[in-house]
């Protein structure tokens, strides 16, 4: 039985890497007067690489230009991800990254029914606040039960700690949720926690293969499919169907 939804952030609930990510990163660059800028297709490499400060510094590391030391490194790369931090919440109260196809709907509908809601994310605390802020207002939070950010779980997806930390503070066992999640290391992070997951495809993750989803869908107003079943958009039946496949699984 269907007790809880679990959302992942970036490209789950917006399209936040291409135009506001990278983007708040170039920016950042060139604030600190380098030449350093990453178009669309490097970006899409570095996100093989979980966690905005790990993919910044993984970055360094290959980089001839960049500070000789580790430690060097380390120090501008957290001085980097901080400004692009600021940068990004700029970007997002513009209005420029709305929420994908669906999500609100489907945010609503499990608050209607008393489905538990949380957020188990490898991004910051103040890249979720910027982006939920700016789309459902400063009270925001009420909406979920639980919000794990980088900030409580530091092992970044494929490992399943934010999940797991996420199933204990709302309470409910893993066959009894579903994560909504977009790339392959967030599947593998969610179905380590023993969660069914429904992979909704993002932009840089269109053509990328299947990873051991449950189900899959390109957004949450599109066709949705699972071993055994379908539905015409991602609903609360759906939902259930899915998870309740998983569990006769």
């Amino acid at each position: 039985m269907l007790r809880a939804v679990l959302w992942d952030v970036d490209g789950t609930l917006a399209e936040t890497e291409r135009d506001g990510h990278r983007v708040a990163f170039n920016r950042a660059f060139e604030a600190h007067g380098l030449p350093w800028r990453w178009d669309v297709e490097s970006y899409g490499r570095l996100l093989a690489v979980a966690g905005g400060f790990e993919r910044l510094l993984y970055d360094l590391e290959g980089r001839r230009d960049a500070p000789a030391s580790h430690d060097e490194r380390v120090d501008l790369a957290r001085r980097l991800h901080a400004a692009k931090n600021g940068l990004y919440a700029d970007i997002v109260d513009s209005g420029a990254i709305p929420l994908r196809n669906g999500v609100r709907r489907l945010i609503d509908a499990c608050a209607e029914a008393g489905i538990l809601q949380g957020i188990a994310t490898t991004t910051t605390r103040s890249n979720v606040d910027a982006l939920l802020g700016a789309s459902f207002g400063p009270d925001w939070q009420r909406r979920f039960a639980a919000v794990v950010c980088a900030d409580d779980a530091p092992c970044k997806k494929p490992d399943p700690q934010a999940y797991r930390l996420a199933l204990a503070r709302i309470a409910a066992a893993a066959d009894e949720a579903i994560a909504l999640e977009d790339s392959p290391n967030g599947v593998h992070a969610a179905r380590a926690a023993g969660l069914p997951t429904l992979l909704v495809r993002s932009d840089f993750f269109r053509d990328a293969a299947s990873c051991g989803e449950t189900a899959t869908c390109d957004d949450l107003d599109s066709r949705v499919t699972w071993r055994g079943g379908e539905a015409a958009r991602v609903d609360l039946d759906a939902l259930r169907r899915i998870v309740d496949r998983a569990a006769r699984a």
